[in-house]
């Protein structure tokens, strides 16, 4: 009776957690604008919390089907937080402002095949050069290892890009 108790518990932990992570997913897809994608993530998502909420509600004699399935709500989050990170879908635009260096920045970081946008700016202290580049999620660390190199104390700021039409897109790497 307790390993059956267990394993039941443990199968809607798993449930969850492939629920959970599938919502993350389908979350960033309605957020980067992929509606088929996100779509079909929901009819996967809402099929297995159809699944495991009435596994739960037929079987209220437990208190160990609640833990499993919570717990599974937790690691599921977590789990789709790093799947998010490591897929690192869609375009950021990467703002860099350099007091001094930024004529220097742009010709880097266009060499490292990158486009970048220069312009003169006006800061707290003075004088200021922006250099925004439009880049991938997973080029981001790249560039930031870039831009550290040669002006470790530039401001950056990175904002997410819903779309991006046209410009200069290198190839990933």
């Amino acid at each position: 009776m307790f390993w059956t108790i267990l394993s039941n518990a443990f199968i809607l932990f798993t449930l969850c957690l492939v629920q959970v992570s599938i919502g993350t997913l389908r979350t960033i897809m309605i957020t980067r604008g992929k509606r088929i994608w996100a779509a079909l993530l929901g009819f996967i998502e809402v099929s297995l919390w159809v699944i495991g909420v009435s596994q739960i509600i037929g079987h209220l004699d437990t208190a160990w089907n609640v833990v499993g399935y919570s717990g599974g709500y937790v690691a599921g989050t977590m789990l789709g937080m790093w799947l998010e990170s490591r897929l690192a879908l869609g375009y950021v635009n990467v703002d860099i402002v350099s007091a001094t260096r930024g004529p220097e920045i742009a010709q880097k970081v266009r060499q490292a095949g990158f486009g970048a946008t220069q312009l003169p700016a006006q800061g707290r202290s003075g004088p200021v050069q922006l250099v925004g580049v439009v880049v991938s999620r997973k080029q981001v660390a790249h560039l930031l290892r870039l831009v550290n190199e040669i002006d470790g104390a530039s401001f950056v700021t990175i904002k997410e890009a819903r779309q991006v039409i046209h410009g200069y897109q290198p190839a990933l790497k």
